[in-house]
């Protein structure tokens, strides 16, 4: 198989994608143009920082130095030997998972799917009503670890058009099985008082562990499926993009800072992935109001200390090859973005910080917050969320001193 495919088979999938998606998509708050191509899992920014030299620098190659067992750091509050030393430690188990196979060209959780540990049994559970194994696998992940759990159908638009050998940086098929007809959508909530301390180290130590986690649940999740009898595929970053499904299995709407936002933990969430031949029940897609309330709210793209964050509408705007094409959206710089994480040496989430979801909703004052955001006093949310402090930036060496 070559990539990319010819044109005219790409527009006969083009015209079978518009007739079967369109009223899921409306509902879901996705829309695709007539020029729609899926994504090459190649043009991810992260990827290319290893094989495109308009990405790859001296800075993002001490980047990925810099998650080294051996890496030492002393730069000051947020970026000195403990921190670094704390969110390389959050990203062992995760790391562990994703160096096993990279001898044969497979990063697994990245840019190949997590192997399956443990074998689909012979004999298969009888599923006699959807709805309630939906239930089932939603415990059994809560059970496991997983904050949220949702759970859609299998859409081919999303499936990257290759994975990416890591070997030498050539294509290679996806390797997705066919008749995998359900995908079960993980969110694994991150650590407020981390997020709190955004841009430095010590912040990536909440993307970190709950990459490492994630890494636990979702291998756990899906040798439980398997050992009902039904294959099922472990998948973190690698496979497929995970924002449309987790939109579409209802956990949330998409926000101006390319961010999910769920009203239990905001946008403070990443995402893992299931796909599976178990039968299931299929969630809705919900509609928040998280985009009305994003049109009048621009604190993520004012935040950004690099401008990669777009004002405006929503737009099919495609910055560089890094964003994918045919999607209206809003869209960031992601190479003005992956530059900046570079020159701090890990990762930035600014626009996770400012967002004014970026709350704990399990408290009522802020579920009353939440209630005002998303009805059409959106105004007045915006308006007494400026006004709390919410958003100040919490000083690393607070945040050690008051974990004692």
């Amino acid at each position: 198989m070559s990539w990319p495919e010819n044109e005219e088979n790409l527009e006969e999938r083009r015209t079978r994608w518009r007739a079967r998606h369109a009223e899921s998509d409306a509902a879901a708050g996705i829309e695709t143009t007539g020029n729609f191509t899926p994504f090459r899992q190649m043009d991810d920014v992260f990827t290319r920082a290893f094989w495109d030299e308009r990405v790859r620098t001296k800075e993002s190659d001490a980047f990925f130095d810099s998650y080294r067992a051996d890496f030492t750091a002393r730069r000051g509050d947020g970026f000195n030997q403990r921190d670094f030393a704390l969110r390389n430690a959050s990203w062992l188990i995760s790391d562990l998972i994703t160096d096993r196979h990279a001898g044969q060209g497979r990063r697994e959780g990245f840019q190949a799917a997590i192997s399956d540990d443990t074998p689909v049994v012979e004999e298969k559970v009888a599923i006699e009503d959807r709805a309630a194994m939906s239930a089932e696998i939603k415990k059994v992940a809560r059970f496991f670890g997983a904050s949220l759990c949702g759970i859609t159908g299998y859409d081919e638009r999303w499936t990257y058009e290759a994975r990416v050998d890591v070997r030498d940086f050539s294509e290679a098929p996806v390797g997705l099985p066919e008749g995998l007809e359900s995908v079960v959508v993980l969110g694994h909530e991150m650590d407020e008082g981390l997020v709190a301390t955004y841009p430095s180290a010590l912040a990536g130590a909440a993307t970190g562990r709950e990459y490492s986690h994630e890494a636990a649940i979702v291998m756990q999740t899906a040798a439980y499926i398997r050992a009902l009898g039904y294959r099922a595929v472990a998948s973190m970053n690698d496979t497929a993009l995970v924002i449309p499904y987790a939109l579409k299995a209802g956990l949330g709407e998409y926000a101006r800072n390319q961010l999910v936002i769920t009203p239990e933990t905001g946008p403070r969430l990443r995402f893992s992935k299931i796909f599976t031949d178990l039968p299931l029940a299929h969630d809705a897609p919900r509609k928040l109001g998280v985009a009305e309330f994003c049109a009048i709210c621009t604190r993520c793209a004012d935040a950004c200390p690099v401008n990669a964050l777009p004002y405006g509408a929503p737009k099919a705007d495609r910055p560089n090859r890094s964003a994918i094409q045919g999607v209206v959206k809003w869209t960031s710089d992601a190479e003005k973005c992956f530059g900046y994480w570079a020159k701090l040496a890990s990762d930035c989430a600014i626009c996770l910080r400012v967002c004014p979801f970026n709350r704990d909703f399990r408290r009522r004052t802020n579920r009353l917050w939440l209630r005002l955001a998303l009805s059409p006093l959106r105004r007045l949310a915006l308006w007494l969320d400026d006004r709390s402090g919410r958003a100040k930036r919490l000083r690393p060496r607070d945040w050690w001193a008051g974990s004692r």
